[in-house]
């Protein structure tokens, strides 16, 4: 059914301003969490006339998917009933290739799927799991979209080349700057790699030992320690934009016979996200380059906890959160650290209890 005939059904009439009727993909913007993807950034129009940007990734869109056709698809499709309706069908998942080029493949087919599923009949709209999907909330609102590359027409270059100018000539009065005095090579897309006297343009404060800058058309973060700052960043977050935190940071530690290793992980992530058990490992494993390691907390004894799951994670952000009054941590830092082990090594534990 297009549209334009759900338009003419009587029953259209009285859906409430604020459902959905339209979709587009306007861009995708890439997300350096525990483990980095990529998100839609969704242009959604409103019966009422009204616009607003959300923000979903792949996954979300498939549990959409399974929860509609858990619903509303009929076990038997020859014998279809009252409130039983076809689908239009998903890109499927896809588990190997370049992040980036498998979500802008993706854009035309999702926003094939968004156009079908908001033309299917006006009951299905009222659907809450298909509302949710499409409303914007708080977290959405509060995203500065970057590009929108799919709703903004291309400008031309005299034009594009007069503004950087003026920009950049007007905030050269303003930057902060510092100078490398060492090397330093970052681990991750998330770190800068500076070189020896590069002057690194500041943006912001991580926490209390890093900063956020750009340097050679990169922007990234940097331990303090590794620069000499020539002209400092507000004392105040609130000096800043807004006080926000583009990082957050997890103190981590590899435990091995030749010492501790540890390192803290800056990720953009909000400091009350619960990730996954396989997010955390994985994410663990790229740090320290090993494979064959264990995850462990500390208890409030001291003694190492191996964790094994989801309800292990859970069960160590709770105990983190209990001990937040006794440990002094950087406004931005995960109240719960990571102890990572060799797999094998149970010399590491307990075993008295």
């Amino acid at each position: 059914m297009s549209l334009q005939q759900l338009r003419d059904e009587s029953d259209f009439d009285q859906l409430p301003h604020n459902i959905p009727i339209s979709a587009t993909i306007a861009d995708i913007e890439e997300k350096k969490g525990f483990i980095d993807y990529f998100m839609f950034v969704i242009e959604v129009k409103t019966k009422g006339g009204s616009k607003y940007l959300i923000y979903r990734r792949y996954r979300e869109f498939f549990n959409l998917h399974q929860i509609l056709e858990d619903r509303y698809c009929p076990e038997d499709p020859d014998k279809p009933g009252p409130n039983t309706c076809v689908l239009p069908s998903l890109p499927g998942k896809v588990y190997i290739g370049n992040k980036k080029e498998i979500a802008e493949s993706r854009i035309p087919e999702l926003n094939t799927y968004m156009k079908r599923l908001l033309g299917l009949p006006a009951w299905l709209l009222l659907d809450e799991d298909l509302r949710m999907f499409f409303y914007q909330t708080d977290q959405d609102s509060q995203h500065q979209p970057r590009a929108l590359r799919r709703l903004r027409p291309p400008t031309r270059k005299c034009v594009c080349v007069c503004v950087c100018v003026c920009v950049c000539v007007r905030s050269l009065f303003s930057l902060r700057v510092s100078q490398a005095m060492f090397d330093f090579r970052g681990n991750g897309k998330a770190e800068l790699n500076l070189k020896r006297g590069e002057v690194i343009f500041l943006l912001r404060r991580v926490n209390a030992n890093w900063l956020e800058g750009t340097v050679n058309n990169q922007t990234g973060i940097f331990p303090q320690s590794f620069v000499k700052i020539i002209k400092p960043l507000p004392e105040s977050d609130s000096e800043g934009e807004g006080g926000a935190h583009t990082y957050s940071c997890l103190h981590c530690s590899l435990l091995t016979p030749s010492g501790v290793h540890t390192r803290d992980v800056c990720v953009q992530e909000d400091l009350t996200i619960q990730p996954t058990y396989k997010d955390l490992l994985s994410r663990m494993r790229d740090v320290f380059k090993v494979d064959d390691i264990a995850l462990n907390y500390r208890d409030p004894e001291g003694d190492l906890i191996r964790i094994l799951d989801d309800e292990d994670v859970q069960l160590m952000i709770k105990e983190g959160r209990g001990q937040q009054g006794k440990v002094k941590r950087p406004v931005n830092q995960f109240p719960w650290e990571l102890h990572v082990t060799m797999a094998s090594d149970l010399s590491v534990y307990n075993s008295e209890a």
